[in-house]
């Protein structure tokens, strides 16, 4: 297979990359396995950037970027005669997983040609990278923090305790089924196309202990608000959870290959809805087809963990509510709700997850409605309206898109999902706003986001910048091999141009 290749060809050129700066990594790292003393006394991007100044696959502290001024809707003020009108930080697609699970898909990028990182080498690590960019929010001392999807990976009952526990503070233990990670990552698996972080340079022995040990998390001090995201809501972020991919994650056997004639079935459009996405990847279909009479290849025998059932949506969402004390209504089948931050700022969020299944988002009935209410009760406010998926490319999205650009108070949509940074301005005849989108914490660069609304003499600006995750030695670790991966957000472009991460935006 064409796309096959491809990945192979591109993880072989990962490992002569890795193998050829294996002396220079191992140069600059202490005796004990931690990294080199590259002191970080602030998150914000302002101050200091992660860089691979010389192109050898290692990064280190580079300086700051300033924010750019973005006049595409309005011209440049002095924002220092300002008052700041609040303050938020956005934390989107952490997929907190759990990566010892068997129903994990970690294979699926080779049987076919539109699959792509279904595996991370810094997998194992997503907690810890999550409690790090707690304590760079809580270094802003944001009046909100708003978590825009993808919290959780594959909607385990153990992947949101976990997500709840960094997020609450205290202990966290990552750790499921027996003690000890039981995974493809072992140092023992044959299989190239796994990093294996004992063997594998850039080598990490005892990496893989260390991620499934117990750590403290700072816990967020600023009230959040949650927004669910596919991956929360379907396993895999594809498919509604079935009877048998339950069996599969709460049972004892893992796959450790693909027999070579697999084939992923395509979903099918519903009959109702042409404006839904065709797409590959985990549906009802490929369940039935992959694991209904038996794993697709050969399997060994890990610890068993009832804990990794699947949750329900409306079992989400009500632990979402419970542990935020945000969220909406108790009972309601969406996310759909609204906040005041502060006197001047309404953030409105928008559920757009397919229930049926697909990563693609949906506007739901009555949702528009919904907004225009949320729209009209904002009166003044400035109004900043958050989803996971971006709204424009959702099927629907454009009843939605219709009441944004009528309404003067409307100053940014913000989402995840697309694991990009991105800053587009939208122009319309009553002024028009910013559409931000924010990279994950999944891959490259891992970063988290701050906005602060502030007035200037004749009108708004948004001061966005990026903030890195800190405190944390894994996380460090996490971040570099998040750069090193072959699939992952540095060959995408993820990071964006200087102009999606820190920006001053003006607005009438």
């Amino acid at each position: 297979m064409e796309r096959l290749d491809r990945f192979r060809i591109a993880l072989v050129a990962l490992s002569l990359l890795a193998a050829a700066i294996t002396i220079t990594f191992l140069l600059v790292r202490d005796n004990d396995g931690e990294g080199a003393d590259q002191t970080v006394t602030s998150a914000s991007t302002l101050d200091g950037t992660w860089v691979d100044a010389d192109g050898n696959g290692t990064i280190e502290r580079g300086p700051g970027e300033p924010l750019v001024d973005r006049t595409d809707l309005a011209p440049p003020e002095e924002v220092t005669a300002g008052r700041t009108l609040a303050t938020l930080v956005q934390i989107t697609d952490s997929h907190v997983r759990d990566e010892e699970s068997p129903a994990r898909a970690s294979l699926l990028d080779r049987a076919d040609p539109d699959l792509n990182s279904t595996f991370r080498p810094q997998e194992s690590l997503s907690p810890q990278v999550l409690a790090a960019t707690v304590a760079s929010a809580n270094e802003v001392n944001p009046d909100a923090v708003i978590l825009t999807g993808d919290l959780i990976d594959s909607s385990q009952r153990n992947e949101l305790d976990e997500l709840i526990e960094v997020l609450d503070g205290g202990s966290v233990d990552p750790d499921s089924g027996g003690p000890g990670y039981d995974g493809p990552q072992e140092g023992t698996n044959p299989d190239p196309f796994f990093y294996r972080p004992d063997v594998d340079a850039p080598r990490h022995p005892g990496l893989l202990d260390d991620a499934e040990a117990a750590f403290d998390s700072p816990g967020l001090d600023a009230p959040w608000y949650p927004l669910a995201g596919n991956h929360d809501l379907l396993a895999q972020g594809e498919v509604p959870p079935t009877a048998d991919l339950g069996k599969l994650a709460t049972g004892d056997r893992l796959l450790t290959g693909l027999r070579k004639s697999l084939r992923i079935p395509r979903s099918a459009l519903p009959d109702d809805d042409a404006e839904l996405p065709d797409e590959a990847g985990l549906t009802p279909e490929l369940v039935d087809a992959v694991i209904g009479s038996g794993l697709p290849g050969p399997t060994r025998q890990v610890p068993a963990d009832p804990r990794r059932a699947y949750s329900t949506p409306e079992q989400t969402l009500e632990r979402l509510r419970q542990a935020s004390g945000s969220g909406g209504r108790a009972g309601d089948p969406l996310m759909d709700y609204a906040f005041d931050v502060g006197e001047d700022v309404r953030v409105i969020g928008l559920d757009l997850v397919n229930r049926a299944g697909g990563s693609g988002g949906v506007v739901p009935p009555g949702q528009p409605a919904f907004l225009r209410q949320e729209l009209a009760r904002a009166g003044d406010k400035r109004v900043i309206v958050m989803t996971h998926q971006p709204i424009d490319g959702s099927a629907g999205g454009e009843r939605l898109v219709a009441l944004l650009d009528r309404n003067p108070n409307v100053i940014a949509t913000l989402n995840g999902d697309t694991h990009r940074n991105s800053i587009e301005p939208r122009s319309t005849d009553v002024g028009g706003y910013w559409q931000i989108s924010t990279s994950s914490l999944a891959d490259w660069p891992q970063q988290s986001r701050v906005l602060r609304i502030v007035e200037t003499p004749g009108g708004t600006a948004i001061e966005t910048w990026m903030l890195d995750g800190t405190g944390s030695g894994l996380a460090d670790t996490a971040r570099e091999l998040s750069y090193l991966d072959a699939q992952g957000g540095r060959p995408q472009e993820d990071a964006g141009d200087p102009g999606d991460r820190n920006a001053r935006l003006f607005l009438p």
